[in-house]
């Protein structure tokens, strides 16, 4: 199975749950900004969630199947049809041969996934598929790439219910090893205030605004550069916030004052400009737990999984399918 790219977005790359360990080496993970998304879609094919799709940052592509091909769409929602006919999006459908998959701009979010049957088949490097621009590891997709599938499973049909991520919201956080560095006054602050998700945002980081004072640390101009981890939240200069999402840099001398745990970096990254977002502390325990929590929530996802019902409207070959296939007599 395989997809031909006829059209493409800027900044689609190739994605999975991304490369772990090399952070001594200057690596970051890289991997999806939308994690919980390949989940979804995997849950949707039937297969682990540690096969690669496409990551696509706010606008999607156009596509030919090159045979059948199974696929799944996750993440943020974006506008969808088969040979011009709309599909529904957080569901898996069937791409025969020849036929032409056309995905539009984000309606909410920032990240959308295409998932094939048995995941793209790209090279591996370093244990993983995902492609990280910022330290030259792969590139973005263009149009005239074949995305080969890893094998010919996958199943079709399905429909997911999707957890709500796009809107930003409440994000915890625990304390990072620099958060004694503020006072507890500015923590306060940092706590009640309402930030907005700003313009700058990319794959290694997005910048929060606020109204009021910046946040600053005591001593911050002598903090010497150590490493740095993936929800870490700097504070920059200006004692505006970022975010560090999955191609951050692996070191850094800004004073961090919190981390965003794991279960809620798919929140942050989906968030959409302009959005609202607070930050709530949580201890390491409640922290611990509520990953916990959040881990078997993704492991329960394929029971969520249902049958996706079509509109016979929307089915241009209605007439080809054989429609009264074990009719019994009303009388006998």
């Amino acid at each position: 199975m395989s997809l031909i790219v006829h059209r493409i977005g800027p900044s689609c790359t190739i994605q999975d749950l991304g490369r772990n360990g090399f952070l001594s080496q200057g690596l970051s993970r890289s991997g999806a900004a939308d994690q919980i998304a390949l989940h979804e879609g995997a849950a949707l094919l039937g297969q682990s969630p540690a096969c690669a799709a496409l990551e696509m940052a706010g606008i999607g592509g156009e596509f030919e199947a090159g045979k059948d091909t199974q696929i799944a769409l996750t993440g943020a929602p974006m506008q969808a049809s088969i040979d011009g006919a709309a599909v529904p999006w957080n569901a898996s459908h069937l791409l025969l041969t020849g036929q032409r998959l056309t995905l539009g701009s984000a309606v909410r979010g920032n990240y959308g996934y295409l998932h094939l049957g048995g995941g793209i088949d790209s090279d591996v490097f370093l244990g993983s598929r995902s492609v990280h621009l910022t330290a030259n590891v792969g590139r973005a997709v263009q149009v005239g790439d074949i995305l080969p599938s890893a094998s010919s499973h996958g199943e079709a049909g399905f429909k997911l219910r999707p957890d709500d991520r796009f809107a930003g919201g409440e994000l915890r956080v625990v304390a990072s090893f620099q958060t004694a560095l503020f006072d507890q006054e500015t923590l306060n602050r940092f706590a009640r205030t309402e930030f907005r998700r700003g313009q700058r945002a990319n794959r290694m980081g997005m910048q929060l605004e606020s109204d009021g004072e910046g946040f600053a640390a005591a001593g911050q101009l002598n903090i010497l550069s150590e490493v740095i981890t993936i929800g870490d939240i700097q504070m920059t200069g200006t004692g505006r916030p970022f975010i560090l999402l999955p191609e951050c840099q692996t070191t850094g001398g800004y004073p961090r004052i919190a981390t965003v745990l794991p279960c809620d970096l798919s929140r942050a990254a989906q968030s959409p400009a302009d959005c609202a977002i607070r930050f709530k502390f949580v201890s390491l325990e409640e922290a611990t737990e509520i990953q916990a929590a959040h881990s078997v929530e993704l492991a329960r996802l394929p029971n969520r999984v249902e049958p996706l019902i079509r509109d016979p409207n929307d089915i241009p070959d209605l007439l080809s399918y054989q429609l009264i296939g074990g009719m019994v007599s009303a009388t006998d």
